[in-house]
């Protein structure tokens, strides 16, 4: 559960109970007027009395807060998300060391690997035994990457530059609200549900840029609007003597609440999204992957995942056909707001 839910149950419980101090004295039956009622037990006779249903409706205000607080710790988790999902080789030296619902990626090179969404910090111990199934060590892990400055995609990262000593490297617009865990993203920053341990970066990178290491090359491209630094990183692989381009798309999506209108925390979000469009339409891609696991479906792709047969992630098509939704759908938002807006 995350902290901050449960430094607000300090502050809601208090005040709850602060409304029972009533200064109530239970009365004996004799001394009651008619039409009272009692409740009897071998050592206290307690008359329902005025003090005694303010009583009731505090304790049963506490009891709605505390399920509140409860329900809001666990509001914004998809149980995809903390289950286990098997890790396998998508081509080339290129895995998948994620959950069901929240994709992470692991780059092999003969100089230690990269690690792409460190996820949940829940979901660590996970990515770890992930990395291990696969026969890699995860103190290999040398740098660690991001999608977007998003608990579910970043929250993990203090854990794993502690654990492995890897280089956190991020997009500079996500800089701020990965190093203040959260605190300053333009759409939940006062929202406790979503922050996460702070996390130092170790190089800022910019859109275009190039993240290497033992002779493999990702490129970090700058899709913005779901956050300010969303990244799509793009690089290559090679499989049965084919070189095919992998293409792991940040996040194409528009979340509820998001002000495409009128937004002072994010004046250009609508502008910053169609930015977007146009780059995940000028990315050459063979291997389409994303942040979750649905943006690819995942799951119906992965058992038909066998040696020799046609690898089912090699899917130009599916990319295509994604984005072109995904702007749709944003297209219909951008306008209903326009319209509620005059």
């Amino acid at each position: 559960m995350n902290n901050a839910w449960v430094d607000q149950a300090k502050i809601l419980v208090p005040r709850c109970l602060g409304d029972i101090s009533l200064g109530f004295h239970p009365q004996p039956i004799a001394d009651l007027g008619r039409g009272s009622l009692s409740r009897h037990s071998p050592s206290l006779t307690v008359p329902y009395t005025l003090p005694v249903r303010k009583i009731i409706q505090s304790v049963s205000c506490l009891l709605v807060l505390l399920l509140a607080v409860v329900a809001g710790a666990f509001a914004q988790t998809d149980p995809d998300w903390t289950e286990p999902f098997p890790p396998f080789r998508i081509a080339g030296n290129l895995y998948y060391v994620g959950s069901k619902g929240l994709a992470s990626y692991l780059v092999t090179t003969p100089q230690g690997n990269i690690l792409i969404n460190s996820d949940l910090e829940a979901n660590v111990p996970m990515i770890q035994a992930s990395i291990e199934k696969l026969g890699f060590k995860f103190t290999d892990t040398k740098i660690l990457l991001i999608s977007h400055a998003h608990f579910d995609h970043d929250a993990g990262s203090a854990k794993i530059k502690e654990m492995t000593g890897a280089k956190y490297m991020v997009m500079d617009a996500d800089v701020p609200v990965v190093e203040s865990g959260g605190k300053l993203d333009f759409q939940y920053g006062d929202r406790p549900e979503f922050l996460y341990r702070p996390t130092k970066v170790d190089r800022v990178l910019h859109d275009g840029e190039e993240v290497r290491l033992g002779g493999t090359v990702l490129v970090a491209h700058l899709t913005p609007g779901h956050t300010k630094g969303c990244t799509t990183w793009r690089m290559q692989v090679t499989e049965g003597g084919k070189t095919y381009n992998v293409v792991i798309v940040g996040s194409p999506n528009v979340n509820p609440g998001y002000k495409l209108v009128n937004n002072q925390n994010y004046p250009q979000i609508a502008d910053d999204y169609v930015r977007m469009w146009a780059v995940l339409k000028s990315l050459p891609c063979d291997i389409f992957l994303g942040a979750h696991g649905e943006y690819f479906a995942l799951e119906e792709k992965y058992p038909l995942l066998k040696d020799g047969g046609a690898n089912p992630f090699v899917d130009p098509s599916g990319y295509k056909k994604y984005v072109a939704e995904k702007e749709q759908e944003f297209n219909t938002e951008l306008a209903k707001q326009k319209l509620a807006a005059r």
